[in-house]
């Protein structure tokens, strides 16, 4: 979808600081909530990028990234840990729903590749299911990592809600084949009910209550095969704003779950948002890591 937006890269400090006026839209006016112009301006000057989405001369989205390594294995030569940092998303809300972070996320794709860097990372709030559905779903990410309370435990700068900052780390390999038959509609995804067909388990079914409340099911144990399904809530954030309880019941389940999945080998692959047994539910695809590295492909 198009829809006469146009994507370009940021250079000057006038359009930094139209930046840091649409990222206030989003997360506010405290300093700590916002990437400053000359941070980005320094970012866009010596490597990193600040991408835009334009409708006419007015900006509507912005995405940051900048270079950096990962730690996993210090004793490799930088360039050899080479990545793509993806900082800071944020798209005005008024232009949601048009593909536009979708957009932005291939221009950073491109940038990654002119640059001859295979690895773009970033962390998402695993209990944001649009957000899920964009990084794992349609750009084919994946995910080996949860980051208890990241962010740690202050809500100053909107990183932590009610208390907590839990996240799962996105790797997305630009240029694996897996990324590019995602992006181009060629890979043959699976639906929920083959899934459910190949006896895939749902690890923690949800509850529906008389009154239409969804609560966290059970863990369920052993798992079993090489493939698992991990339950969450359509909408947090609403939960958040209509029953704080129950919305910090779902972030202290969720969090063993995907704790003790993920210990026991499995990865995070794909993200289902279906009809299932008469309502709308939202699940990751939990693969078994057999080891397999990305960066040999």
């Amino acid at each position: 979808m198009n829809n006469g937006i146009v994507i370009r890269a940021l250079h000057t400090m006038d359009e930094m600081y139209a930046a840091v006026e649409l990222q206030k839209i989003h997360w506010g006016r405290d300093d700590e909530s916002l990437v400053p112009a000359h941070m980005m301006f320094s970012l866009a000057q010596y490597g990193g990028h600040v991408l835009g989405a334009y409708d006419g001369e007015k900006l509507v989205g912005a995405l940051v990234g900048f270079l950096g390594t990962h730690n996993e294995e210090p004793e490799r030569p930088a360039m050899a840990n080479l990545q793509i940092v993806s900082k800071r998303m944020v798209v005005d809300p008024a232009y949601r729903g048009q593909g536009i972070g979708y957009r932005l996320k291939l221009a950073q794709r491109e940038f990654a590749q002119r640059q001859g860097v295979r690895l773009a990372v970033w962390t998402f709030d695993p209990l944001m299911s649009a957000n899920a559905h964009l990084n794992i779903r349609k750009l084919g990410g994946i995910s080996k990592r949860y980051l208890k309370d990241y962010y740690g435990t202050a809500e100053r700068g909107g990183l932590a809600t009610l208390g907590s900052s839990d996240r799962l780390l996105v790797e997305w390999w630009v240029t694996h084949r897996r990324v590019e038959e995602r992006l181009t509609g060629t890979r043959g995804d699976l639906k929920l009910a083959a899934y459910l067909q190949a006896d895939t388990p749902i690890v923690n079914p949800t509850q529906r209550d008389e009154d239409g409340v969804v609560r966290p099911g059970t863990r369920q144990n052993p798992l079993r095969g090489t493939l698992a399904l991990i339950e969450i809530p359509l909408d947090y954030s609403d939960l958040v704003m209509r029953d704080e309880a129950l919305a910090r019941q779902w972030r202290a389940h969720s969090r063993q779950v995907f704790m003790s999945t993920m210990a026991e080998g499995f990865i995070v692959t794909d993200f289902l948002h279906e009809t299932h047994e008469g309502r709308e539910r939202a699940f990751y695809v939990m693969s078994f890591n057999v080891g397999f590295d990305f960066r040999l492909n």
